[in-house]
């Protein structure tokens, strides 16, 4: 057992996990079902993807919980399995973080409620997404991650709400935050890094960043401008591996495990103490990361 404190003390990159969809999908998920029910139905599925990352050098292990806050359940009918679904992917992580035979974090994965805010024309208020994501997060908490992992991010407002959701559930429990930085250096809905990080940390974010996005190369100037605008803060890089093609009858991507290793290196470049990977990510590209980062 280990706690972010600590490993932000050993001042080394800390290496994240990689994609969790894709890797269910090449175990059979079907599009647009929600892989959360896997949690109960394929539990032995999600630890072995798990223990790949865990095996492949990663320090951080992000629960099968992106989509699992209720307003995202209850396009399938499963709204009220939200604390089930988050519990029991929570408890499969800490199975395999705690037989990893290095420290090993379990983070409460918390996506997009999958709404549109009332700041921007929809109709979510900063209240109800605030209860969404504490709904979510108290879940998590009573299974006992490490730490609540907010990510893939567009509107600053819903951000911030999932940071102070998190926080409500378990104040003690640090909460890392990171946007999709897709639309010309900005989220789509037009935040800049330095935005981003500006309203993160000021809602108490441990750690920010950027993730998913078109590939890696556009996470490197987010991470320099957030580093730039605040010299001391924890930054977290976690790009998808390129954009999805069609091969046949297969999705790839173009990214290799030794180009994601040289990203690697120019993620901790650019000043990110948390690197990993997000869509199209395997074990392999994550094992290529890790010999990378080690050698730095």
């Amino acid at each position: 057992m280990t706690t972010w404190a600590e490993l932000l003390a050993s001042n080394r990159p800390i290496l994240a996990d990689g994609a969790m969809g894709t890797m269910l999908m090449s175990n059979g998920l079907e599009f647009g079902d929600p892989p959360e029910l896997w949690n109960l139905e394929h539990p032995e599925i999600i630890r072995r993807v798990q223990r790949g990352y865990v095996d492949a050098g990663s320090q951080v292990l992000l629960t099968n919980t992106f989509g699992g806050n209720r307003l995202r359940l209850e396009l399938h009918g499963r709204e009220d399995r939200v604390d089930q679904l988050n519990r029991t992917a929570a408890v499969l992580a800490r199975v395999e973080a705690n037989a990893a035979d290095h420290p090993v974090l379990v983070a409460g994965d918390i996506g997009p409620s999958g709404q549109i805010m009332a700041a921007i024309g929809g109709s979510l208020t900063p209240e109800i997404a605030r209860d969404v994501f504490a709904e979510q997060a108290r879940g998590l908490a009573a299974a006992g991650v490490d730490v609540m992992w907010v990510e893939t991010m567009s509107d600053v407002s819903e951000a911030v709400a999932a940071i102070q959701g998190a926080k409500d559930a378990a104040p003690d429990v640090p909460v890392i935050a990171t946007m999709s930085f897709d639309t010309r250096g900005h989220t789509m809905m037009g935040v800049s890094p330095e935005r981003a990080a500006e309203a993160l940390l000021g809602a108490g974010a441990a750690a920010v960043g950027g993730n998913c996005g078109n590939g890696p190369e556009e996470i490197i100037p987010v991470i320099e401008k957030m580093r730039a605008a605040f010299p001391d803060a924890v930054l977290v890089a976690k790009g998808n591996v390129g954009q999805p093609t069609l091969v046949g009858m297969a999705v790839a991507y173009e990214t290799t495990p030794e180009m994601m290793a040289g990203f690697a290196r120019r993620f901790a470049d650019a000043g990110a103490n948390v690197i990993g990977a997000c869509c199209g990510s395997t074990p392999p590209h994550l094992r290529a990361m890790a010999e990378a980062l080690a050698k730095l």
